[in-house]
């Protein structure tokens, strides 16, 4: 399958449309094309204060925490060498 579209997957695109083809091919790229270092990355990104304040005081939610827990999925693990 192509990275971009197992990224789309991975970032739940379909139903939470941020990121554009361009824009996951940049962060692909960025991350030598390691998929979990992007979804990573990505997740991240997406969780970035997404609050909306409406007309008439109303707010609609943050969704931050959601995306923090799918990216601990993807976190690169630490590798350690004992000499």
């Amino acid at each position: 399958m192509d990275k971009i579209l197992d990224l789309k997957l991975i970032l739940r695109e379909e139903s939470s449309p941020f990121f554009t083809d361009e824009e996951l091919l940049f962060y692909l790229e960025k991350n030598n094309n390691d998929l979990r270092k992007t979804a990573y990355e990505c997740l991240h990104i997406k969780a970035e204060d997404d609050s909306i304040g409406l007309p008439g005081g109303l707010q609609l939610a943050n969704n931050s925490e959601y995306w923090l827990r799918l990216a601990k999925h993807y976190k690169p693990k630490k590798r350690s060498f004992v000499l």
